[in-house]
């Protein structure tokens, strides 16, 4: 933070694949761009689907494990109730006018943002730079990460 108390540069770290995981840190990110700040996001674990060519455009809602869905695990397991719960906010995401996973990435990128993505798991899943869309700056370790995001406020989504 800097003399004036205002938030001068942002790092988010999302590190859930799944739509309701990957649109907070978005949001985040595209707001803080929006408001004149700093950003980037370092993608982890199986936050990489967000940024991985073959699965950003195919989210999905976590529907089993999840206690905000207010329903009893048991009903979460259900054939296409995932389907079904993605499809749902995916419609509710449309009617607030927030772009797609894909066209989210790119909106914050070409405002100034940085994409990040994790070095050991890259590693740990078997992906290279090629498997990510263009969007992403670099794959980093966690110690570069630390060094990009010297002097910002790193948030956890």
């Amino acid at each position: 933070m800097a003399e004036d108390g205002k938030i001068k540069r942002v790092s988010i770290v999302i590190s859930k694949g799944s739509l309701e995981g990957v649109y907070p840190g978005l949001i985040m990110a595209n707001g803080a761009r929006m408001e004149g700040i700093e950003a980037s996001i370092f993608f982890t674990f199986f936050g990489l689907d967000a940024v991985t060519k073959k699965r950003m455009k195919k989210l999905k809602v976590a529907t089993v494990g999840n206690p905000a869905m207010h329903m009893p695990t048991l009903l979460g397991m259900l054939p296409g109730m995932s389907a079904f719960a993605t499809s749902m906010m995916k419609k509710e995401i449309e009617k607030l006018d927030i772009p797609p996973v894909d066209e989210f990435i790119e909106m914050f990128h070409d405002a100034g943002g940085e994409l990040y993505v994790c070095k050991a798991t890259v590693e740990l899943f078997h992906l290279n730079k090629e498997d990510f869309c263009d969007e992403v700056d670099a794959i980093l370790t966690v110690g570069q990460f630390y060094e990009k995001s010297a002097g910002a406020q790193i948030i956890f989504t």
